[in-house]
């Protein structure tokens, strides 16, 4: 039940950041997304066999101490962008950003019905279930805005780090979003040099809900 309860939250909290992937790019001037029927919260547009299902179930059942997942990408048109590649990283932020904000209101939520008065209002079996649903969400969401925001192609982070980049090193920065999944991963199960991936996520989620768990 604990799985398949996970597994739902991460899902969804996915498609948020997918949903706001399109709305901001929507806003932007690019309707791709809108136009092809992906700003729902509808999960049979965008759920992808192997990252929001078949991932993250291999990432538990292998006792990864990181679980990620990801929907199916919105589509997006970058000639439509009003502004270029400021245009692009803003929609690549709002990704992220959406999932750092649901962070913050589950945390906010934890707190409030962990108050002495919450509590002695609350049954205790009923705040067990709270306080465990609310931190699922808290994880997942930190944990989909920390990988998001590495600067490895194709994520989210690749795009709003090439704005720092002249455009002709940043076209070719981000051309490598062909193979950069491959380097994701292989940075994720194999340290170079000391410098340990995975244990860096950790480590920053780990920091992350320290901050926001009461």
């Amino acid at each position: 039940m604990e799985l398949i309860i996970g597994l739902i939250i991460l899902l969804f909290s996915a498609i948020l950041h997918e949903v706001a992937h399109g709305y901001v790019a929507d806003r932007l001037g690019d309707p791709t997304a809108r136009l092809s029927g992906r700003l729902t919260l509808n999960p049979k547009s965008h759920i992808d066999p192997f990252m929001s299902i078949l991932l993250p179930l291999l990432l538990i059942f292998s006792g990864s101490p990181v679980i990620f997942g990801a929907a199916k990408p919105i589509p997006i048109d970058p000639f439509n962008l009003k502004e270029g590649r400021k245009d692009i990283a803003l929609v690549a932020l709002s990704g992220p950003l959406t999932n750092i904000i649901l962070a913050v209101a589950a945390s906010f939520i934890l707190k409030i019905i962990s108050s002495p008065f919450a509590l002695s209002i609350i049954p205790p079996l009923l705040f067990s279930i709270f306080y465990f649903l609310f931190s699922i969400v808290i994880t997942y969401n930190l944990l989909l805005a920390i990988f998001n925001l590495l600067p490895i192609p194709p994520l989210d982070g690749s795009k709003i780090f090439a704005l720092l980049l002249p455009e002709k090193e940043a076209t070719v920065y981000l051309a490598l979003s062909s193979i950069g999944i491959f380097i994701l991963f292989f940075l994720l199960l194999f340290p170079i040099g000391g410098f340990s991936l995975s244990n860096f996520v950790f480590n920053l989620l780990s920091f992350s809900k320290s901050l926001l768990m009461p």
